[in-house]
C-alpha cells in the first residue's frame, strides 16, 4: 500500500504505515490511519485512502477495503484464505538480515552469587536472541566478564585483609559447592569494612592496580576468584535454558593490549584529551555527548581558552595513577566487537552444556581451532538504565573516530531494576520497618547482602510449585512431578519478567508470578495443557491434525463456520493466532519482549473462553466437531511456538 503511493508520489517523503486493531471484527481485521500521509500529501485522509483502494486492486487473502471516516483504510481478510494458510501453518519466505548480530547480556560482576536483578537481564537477553532466531538471523551470544574491576577487588580484599587467607586456601574455598555464596557474604562484610575506616579504601585501590598486573600474586587470586564465581554464575543460567557462546573478559582486554591499540587511535583522533590542571589532573578525559569535540592529541598540547572542557563535561576515561576505567576498556571491547580494533582474542572451551554445546572464554594462549567471534554487523547491549551515560560514552567515542556506520547500528537495550514487594521480602526473612511494610517495593543491595540470589528464588518457586502439582497429582513419581514443578517454575520466572515493560521497575512476588490465573506463565501454560488432554481423550495427534492431505478441515467448512455473528467469535480466535510473525517482528523492532508475552496472555484467554463455551468432543456434528478440533490444534501450536520463544516449555499436566 505504501508502493502505491511512492508511485503517485514519486519525490515526497512519506512516513512509515501503522497498522492498528479496529476495535470490533465486524469493522475489518486492520486498520491503516492515513492522517500522517495527509500533510506531505497535501491532501484529506479520506481522499487518500480512496486513491490507495483505487490503486491496490485485488490481493490475495484480502477480502474487502473499506473507507472508513475520519481517515482510516479498513481491512479486511477472507477468512476461508487465512484459516486454510494458517492451519497448514504456511509462511512466506523472511527476508534474513545481512550479516551477524551480536547479543550481550547478564555481565554479571564475578564476585558474588548472581541476584534477581541479574535475572531480568538476562532473560531479556535470552528472549531477545531467541526472538532473532526465531526470525532466521545468525546471533553470536555474548557475556562481558569484568574481571579487574572494582567489585573483585574488594572480595580480594576480604579473602587476603580481613580473612588473611593464603591463594592456597581460597583455592580450597573454591571448591566448595556455591563458592558464590561465601561471596556474597564476604562482600559485604568488606563494604562494612570500607565503612569502618576510610583509610581501609587505599587498600582497595592498591589491589585494583595489582590486579591489572597479570604476573602479581594479587591478579592470580583475582584470576582464581572470578572464574570460579562465573562457573557458578553460567550453572545457575543454564537451570533456566541460558546459554552463551563467549565469555570476553577484561583481563584479556588489558593484557592482549586492545586498550593500547585504542588508546593511540583516541589520542591521534582527538577523542581523548590529556588535563594538567583542575581536579581531573593527570587524566585522560572525554567530552561529555553534545559538548563539542577535542583536538588535543598530546599529553603537553596546550588548549585554546575556546576549545578547553569544563570539568562537568569530562569524562575521565584513563585515572591520573594510569588505571583505566571501565568505560575506556569497554570502548576499545566495542571497537574489537565491529572489527575495527585490528586485534583479536585467544579463545579456549570453558563450559560445556547438557547439550554439548560448547561456551567459549578469552585467553592470552587459546586454542588454534575455534568458532570466529567479533567483526559483527549489529550489536545489542542487555545492560540496565543506570550505564546509559557509559553506553552513550561509547557511542560518542565510536563517532569521534569515524565510526558512524557502526555507532548506527549500535543499540543499549536498557531496561530498569528489579526490586521485592514488601510481602516477599517478608517471606524471604528480611525485617522490614513499618514504614518499609508501606512502600511499593523494596530496593535490594548486593553491598549490603539484602537481596534474593538467583538460585534461592529458583529453589523457592520450584518448592511451591511442587506443592501445588503435588496435591494434583499424586499418581505420578517424585521425579515426574518435580520436573513439572520445575518447567511451572522457569515459566513462572521468565513470564513475569517479560511482561513488564522494559522501563518499568518489576516488583517481584512469589504469590503473584505462580498464580494459575491472569497473566502468569502458568496461565499460558494451562492453556496449552487443556488443549494438549482434548486431543488426548479424541485419540488424536495435534501436530498432525491440521497437516496438508490430513483431511482434517477443507477450506470451504472453515468457511461455514467463520461467517455471520457466530463465526465472528471463532475468527477472533483464528486471527489472534495469525499474528505470531507479526507480534515477533515488532518485539524485534521496538525491542520490547513484552508485546510477545501481552499476545500469549490475549492468546490464552480467547482459548479458555472458547474451551468452556465449547463441549468439543461432545459435538455432535462431525463437521463441526473437526473445526473445532483444527482451532484447538492451532492455537496450541501458536501458544507453544510463541512460549518457546520466551524460554517457557510445557508440562505434560498442571
Amino acid at each position: 500500500m505504501l508502493e502505491c503511493l511512492q508511485r503517485r508520489y514519486p519525490n515526497t517523503t512519506l512516513p512509515g504505515m501503522i497498522i492498528e486493531q479496529p476495535p470490533k471484527v465486524e469493522l475489518g481485521d486492520f486498520a491503516i490511519p492515513i492522517f500522517p500521509f495527509s500533510k506531505p500529501l497535501r491532501s484529506a485522509p479520506l481522499k487518500i485512502a480512496e486513491a490507495i483502494r483505487g490503486d491496490v486492486g485485488a490481493i490475495e487473502g484480502i477480502a474487502e477495503m473499506q473507507v472508513a471516516p475520519p481517515g482510516y483504510l479498513n481491512v479486511s481478510l477472507d477468512r476461508a484464505w487465512m484459516a486454510a494458510t494458517l492451519a497448514a501453518d504456511t509462511k512466506p519466505p523472511a527476508e534474513i538480515p545481512h550479516g551477524k548480530i551480536l547479543v550481550e547480556h547478564s555481565s554479571i560482576n564475578p564476585n558474588k552469587a548472581a541476584h534477581i536483578g541479574h535475572l531480568r537481564n538476562a532473560i531479556l537477553g535470552d528472549t531477545f536472541i531467541r526472538l532473532l532466531r526465531s526470525a532466521g538471523t545468525e546471533v553470536d551470544v555474548q557475556n562481558y566478564i569484568d574481571n579487574t574491576g572494582v567489585q573483585v577487588a574488594d572480595v580480594v580484599v576480604g579473602f587476603t585483609h580481613i580473612e588473611k587467607r593464603s591463594r592456597a586456601e581460597i583455592e580450597a574455598l573454591t571448591k566448595q559447592p556455591r563458592f558464590d555464596y561465601y561471596c556474597w557474604d564476604l562482600y559485604a562484610q568488606v563494604s562494612k569494612w570500607y565503612e569502618a575506616d576510610k583509610r581501609n579504601l587505599q587498600v582497595r585501590l592498591q589491589t585494583l592496580h595489582a590486579i591489572e598486573d597479570a604476573s602479581t600474586e594479587t591478579a592470580a587470586i583475582a584470576d582464581l576468584i572470578s572464574v570460579a564465581v562465573l562457573r557458578r554464575h553460567l550453572e545457575t543460567m543454564d537451570r533456566l535454558d541460558i546459554e552463551y557462546d563467549f565469555l570476553p573478559r577484561e583481563s584479556e582486554i588489558l593484557h592482549l593490549h586492545f586498550w593500547d591499540a585504542a588508546f593511540i587511535k583516541l589520542k591521534e583522533s582527538g577523542v581523548l584529551t590529556f588535563e594538567s590542571e583542575g581536579k581531573n589532573k593527570g587524566c585522560w578525559v572525554m567530552r561529555r555527548a553534545g559538548t563539542g569535540k577535542a583536538n588535543s592529541t598530546t599529553g603537553d598540547t596546550e588548549d585554546t581558552e575556546e576549545d578547553k572542557i569544563t570539568e562537568e563535561d569530562q569524562k575521565v576515561i584513563v585515572r591520573s595513577n594510569g588505571t583505566v576505567g571501565y568505560v575506556g576498556k569497554d570502548i576499545a571491547y566495542h571497537m574489537w566487537k565491529f572489527g575495527l580494533l585490528g586485534r583479536d582474542f585467544g579463545y579456549r572451551k570453558f563450559y560445556r552444556y547438557p547439550n554439548n554445546h560448547d561456551c567459549w572464554i578469552s585467553t592470552a594462549n587459546g586454542e588454534n581451532d575455534h568458532p570466529h567471534f567479533g567483526d559483527v554487523a549489529e550489536i545489542y547491549n542487555v545492560i540496565d538504565a543506570r550505564q546509559s551515560e557509559a553506553q552513550n560514552t561509547v557511542l560518542e567515542a565510536l563517532r569521534g573516530l569515524g565510526h558512524d556506520e557502526a555507532a548506527n547500528h549500535y543499540t543499549h537495550f536498557s531496561y530498569e531494576m528489579v526490586a521485592l514487594t514488601p510481602r516477599c521480602a517478608a517471606e524471604l526473612g528480611y525485617n522490614l520497618s513499618e514504614e518499609d511494610k508501606t512502600r511499593p517495593y523494596i530496593e535490594v543491595s548486593g553491598r549490603k547482602g539484602f537481596g534474593v540470589k538467583a538460585d534461592d528464588l529458583l529453589d523457592r518457586l520450584i518448592a511451591s510449585a511442587k506443592k501445588e502439582v503435588d496435591s494434583r497429582h499424586p499418581q505420578l513419581s517424585d521425579s515426574e512431578r518435580e520436573e513439572i514443578a520445575t518447567q511451572i517454575a522457569i515459566g513462572a520466572l521468565r513470564y513475569f519478567m517479560l511482561k513488564f515493560t522494559k522501563q518499568s521497575v518489576i516488583a517481584f512476588d512469589f504469590k503473584e508470578a505462580l498464580s494459575f490465573e491472569g497473566e502468569t506463565g502458568p496461565y499460558a501454560q494451562y492453556a496449552v495443557v487443556r488443549a494438549t488432554s482434548i486431543f488426548r481423550k479424541a485419540g488424536l495427534d495435534p501436530e498432525t491434525f491440521c497437516a496438508p492431505g490430513t483431511g482434517s478441515i477443507s477450506a470451504a467448512d472453515s468457511a461455514n463456520y467463520l461467517t455471520g455473528d457466530a463465526g465472528n467469535e471463532f475468527w477472533e480466535l483464528w486471527l489472534a493466532s495469525s499474528k505470531t510473525s507479526y507480534v515477533i517482528d515488532k518485539c524485534v523492532a521496538t525491542t520490547e519482549p513484552a508485546y510477545l508475552a501481552k499476545h500469549v496472555f490475549q492468546l490464552a484467554q480467547l482459548f479458555n473462553t472458547f474451551y468452556h463455551r465449547h463441549p468439543i468432543l461432545s459435538e455432535p456434528e462431525e463437521k463441526r466437531k473437526r473445526f473445532l478440533l483444527a482451532t484447538v490444534a492451532v492455537v496450541r501450536r501458536e501458544l507453544i511456538r510463541c512460549l518457546a520463544v520466551m524460554g517457557i516449555t510445557v508440562p505434560p499436566v498442571m
